[in-house]
């Protein structure tokens, strides 16, 4: 089936992405949208222009869309972006990093209904844990680039999950419920590589703002290098 993915640069999307890939569809184009408003209830923020570098490195192509970020209305433009990748790349599907958040998958879902589209969750449900130690498995290079919530501080951002990193945040997990791969929004990632790469991301200028337990790695500039 020929799909897009709603990219957002993050571990989910790539994720989603590479097992969408391995069950026999045909990735033709990402779609990410480009939200001004940092408090999205739909869409990645952090480091979501970064995409169109990563879709070099991925080799497809990608369509960026900007939304205001408006609730709700939002999802207009999330529609709109759809319903061209459809017209353009004859597109039958659309493939998600939702994991477990209702509010993303529905209205998602909805879309799809309404432009005959399948829509495709590949880790809808997965264990976070599970989902974490998979991006090991493959071999993904994932940065946290946001932080959002106690006791996260400064000294995770720029961290790359590894197996320590996950043994960390299970326990995080067990002593203040927070879920372990950020589905409650407590952490944002950038995927700087992985087996749907053909160059990697180099980060080459990047800058931090941090406060009372919220706050993010802003990667200024990156190019793209051999594997």
């Amino acid at each position: 089936m020929k799909v897009a993915v709603l990219f957002s640069g993050g571990k989910d999307s790539c994720l989603a992405m590479h097992k969408a890939e391995q069950e026999g569809n045909t990735v033709v184009c990402l779609i990410s949208i480009i939200s001004k408003n940092k408090e999205s209830y739909m869409f990645h923020v952090p480091n979501i222009e970064l995409t169109a570098l990563q879709a070099k490195a991925i080799d497809i192509p990608i369509l960026q869309v900007e939304t205001v970020g408006e609730k709700e209305k939002e999802l207009d433009d999330l529609k709109n972006a759809i319903a061209q990748a459809k017209e353009d790349m004859q597109i039958e599907g659309v493939v998600t990093g939702a994991v477990g958040s209702v509010y993303q998958a529905s209205r998602v879902q909805k879309i799809c209904d309404e432009l005959e589209l399948w829509c495709i969750n590949p880790l809808w449900q997965m264990d976070q844990i599970e989902l974490l130690n998979e991006l090991l498995t493959e071999k993904f290079i994932v940065c946290i680039t946001g932080i959002f919530g106690y006791p996260l501080d400064e000294s995770w951002l720029g961290k790359t999950i590894t197996k320590e990193t996950i043994e960390k945040r299970a326990e995080l997990q067990d002593k203040f419920k927070l879920n372990p791969a950020g589905e409650g929004g407590e952490i944002e990632t950038t995927v700087f590589d992985g087996p749907i790469f053909y160059e990697k991301i180099n980060p080459k200028k990047t800058s931090t703002e941090y406060d009372n337990h919220a706050g993010t790695l802003t990667i200024e500039e990156a190019e793209l290098v051999p594997k």
